[in-house]
């Protein structure tokens, strides 16, 4: 079956609160790189420990390889 990804935007990505999350991974990623403890194109995710993706606290962030992240929960 063939996603329909005008439709996902639609109904889930293009809401307020989803926007406003990924802009929160988006800001978390961007300080991790002025700190110089990621790179671009390095492999490498932003986990957020309690997951809440706006809450950006240093103490809440940890690099962690793609694979590692994106097989939690």
């Amino acid at each position: 079956m063939a996603r329909n990804y005008a439709n996902e935007y639609a109904t889930y990505h293009s809401k307020p609160k989803q926007k406003k999350n990924r802009a929160g991974r988006n800001a978390a990623r961007r300080s991790l790189m002025r700190s110089g403890r990621v790179q671009k194109g390095d492999g490498k995710d932003i986990d957020h420990k309690n997951g809440n993706p706006r809450d950006n606290r240093s103490a809440n962030l940890s690099v962690m390889s793609r694979s590692r992240n994106r097989s939690k929960k």
